[in-house]
Parts: C-alpha cells; structure tokens; sequence
C-alpha cells in the first residue's frame, strides 16, 4: 500500500532534491523516496556499528533480508559480532525450511 505525505523544507534541500531528480530523470516524489531508503541503510549501518542493534534489527531497520544485511555491513567495512548462540540458530533455521 502506498501512502502520501506533505513535508516541509528549506530551500537548499528542496533545490538539492530538484537537482537529483534532474540528474536521475525522474520526479521529486522518487528522488526523496530513493534517499529514504539510502537513510535506512545507512541508519542500520550505524546502529550495528555502535552495538544498538542486532544483525536481525539492522536488517528490519534496512529492510533487507539478514544476508543481504550481513554482506553490506562486510562493504562498509564493518567487522560482524556473532554470537555462537546467533550462529547456531542460523544454521537452524534451513533446516527447519528443509
């Protein structure tokens, strides 16, 4: 489902946003939901980085599958803190799909 919203801003970001979807050859409307999604990673990123979140958390955060998460951390350049138990329940859960 897709929802609408107003949104206020300052000049500068709305040119700046006016510029990307120049560059992009798309509308406004893309262009701020396209940076909203770049700021999920990236929120995730951080949050992982400084211990607030889990891998799982930082995944929902990003909204992406936890392997897809595991690997963008690994291309920030973030070192990954599992868990022997996390580990564990990883392996558990194909098994269960199986």
């Amino acid at each position: 489902m897709t929802k609408t919203m107003s949104i206020r801003m300052d000049q500068k970001n709305y040119e700046f946003l006016r510029a990307i979807s120049r560059e992009e050859r798309s509308d406004l409307s893309k262009a701020v939901r396209d940076l909203v999604t770049r700021g999920r990673v990236l929120l995730a990123v951080e949050r992982y980085r400084k211990g607030e979140a889990s891998p799982g958390k930082a995944a929902e955060v990003a909204g992406l599958a936890v392997g897809q998460m595991m690997a963008l951390l690994g291309g920030f350049g973030v070192r990954m803190r599992i868990e022997q138990g996390d580990y564990r329940q990883g392996l558990e859960n194909p098994a269960k799909v199986w």
